[in-house]
């Protein structure tokens, strides 16, 4: 068996570890969640935004991930260190009204946090029971080629 080096980041890997606990733990009590699950959903949120300071597409978190979101936005000082840190301007949460979360968008954004080097974990990533991360045609393929 081949060992493969997976160079893919993690959002995990941008906050402190204490900072990520926080995130997770907010998750978990404040969104009914597993620990296991809150910490893959703190991790999708912080690379989500970790993606957003620099995507050149409309960025649309899915329901689980705004979950994250949220949660570290609700940590204020923190939230906004890591704006200033990896974006150079305060990230802004705009939800639309009405919601705005197409299949079509939320797919854009799993594709563009591929494309930024991150792990995306495709159960995450869903709008209305239909996966929005899963492989396309073109499944397989380095999204940070193009």
């Amino acid at each position: 068996m081949t060992a493969v080096a997976n160079d893919q980041r993690t959002g995990r890997s941008l906050v402190s570890e204490e900072l990520f606990g926080s995130l997770a733990h907010f998750v978990a009590i404040h969104n009914a969640q597993t620990p296991e699950r809150a910490e893959r959903i703190a991790d999708q949120a912080v690379a989500f935004l970790g993606t957003v300071a620099t995507a050149t597409v409309p960025m649309v978190p899915s329901d689980d991930v705004d979950m994250g979101l949220h949660a570290f936005i609700l940590h204020t000082k923190a939230y906004g260190e890591f704006c200033d840190q990896h974006a150079g301007r305060f990230l802004h949460h705009n939800p639309a009204p009405g919601g705005g979360r197409t299949l079509e968008a939320v797919t854009t954004t799993a594709h563009a946090m591929k494309a930024a080097g991150f792990m995306v974990f495709d159960d995450l990533w869903t709008v209305n029971g239909e996966s929005a991360a899963q492989c396309d045609s073109d499944c397989g393929r380095d999204y940070r080629a193009n």
